[in-house]
């Protein structure tokens, strides 16, 4: 398996440049695996299909999600791609390579490890900051425009939130200088996590029935349901955060509440 990999590896570093490779490979990993995860929560809503799972029994209009999709790629070109650009002089300067030898297991699971938990603090401030009433008006509530988040939505937001809180996913990678299969292989865990955060769907193989501290859809669309002065759950990945600065309590007392068998009204909260 090392083997093949390297032999793919190999063919992409004679075939194309670092700055090919850093830019353009970046960006086209991203739009791959970000719209081929997203998409399929649109197709379920408008089918209907996995109802069942659905978290919330709203649903959005095909207006509003060709809304979303339109927008997405105007920012994608407009502000991802260039931010990709620009920022390769820094990685390349912070020691970031794409020659072999690749990087060992041990080293790729160290730096992704050390990527969440940096991200998860840098996103839990920033988004804090961002549901302050200023920022809120003027820049966080575009993201806040779908109350019943899908997947696509999870980077559907003002300019300036993509540049702000885009910034707590690659100080990681920024600081360290990975190897540039690490940092696909981030990008890709990262938009694959937030992905799944916004689908709106909580599935009985979700990763939060599984790994401990994982926030997960049901953690996130909580946060959409409510008004910004109520939300909470500001996390990015993991819910330590919230926990730790009781910014999930509404959240907590939500779902104590539920494995009771009582019901209540979001509005409560």
């Amino acid at each position: 398996m090392a083997s093949m990999i390297e032999s793919a590896w190999s063919y992409l570093i004679t075939h194309f440049s670092d700055f090919q490779l850093a830019c353009l490979g970046s960006f086209f990993i991203h739009e791959s695996v970000f719209f081929l995860s997203g998409l399929p929560f649109i197709l379920f809503e408008r089918a209907g299909w996995l109802h069942k799972y659905k978290i919330q029994t709203k649903n959005n209009t095909p207006a509003a999600q060709e809304k979303c999709i339109t927008r997405l790629l105007l920012y994608h070109f407009g502000v991802n791609l260039p931010v990709m650009i620009l920022s390769y002089p820094v990685f390349r300067h912070m020691g970031m390579r794409s020659s072999l030898p690749l990087p060992s297991w041990k080293v790729i699971s160290i730096q992704i490890i050390f990527y969440f938990i940096l991200e998860d603090f840098v996103f839990y401030w920033g988004h804090r900051i961002l549901h302050t009433k200023w920022l809120y008006k003027h820049v966080h509530s575009v993201h806040h425009e779908y109350a019943t988040p899908f997947g696509l939505t999870s980077e559907y937001a003002h300019p300036a939130e993509i540049l702000f809180l885009g910034f707590a996913t690659i100080i990681g990678p920024a600081i360290t200088g990975p190897h540039l299969i690490t940092l696909w292989l981030w990008m890709v865990l990262r938009v694959l996590e937030t992905v799944e955060a916004h689908c709106g769907y909580h599935f009985p193989w979700s990763l939060s029935n599984f790994l401990p501290l994982y926030g997960g859809a049901d953690f996130h669309d909580y946060h959409h349901r409510l008004l910004y002065t109520k939300s909470g759950n500001y996390s990015s990945t993991f819910v330590y955060m919230d926990w730790i600065f009781g910014t999930d309590k509404g959240y907590r007392k939500l779902k104590a509440l539920m494995s009771g068998g009582s019901e209540v009204e979001l509005k409560e909260m």
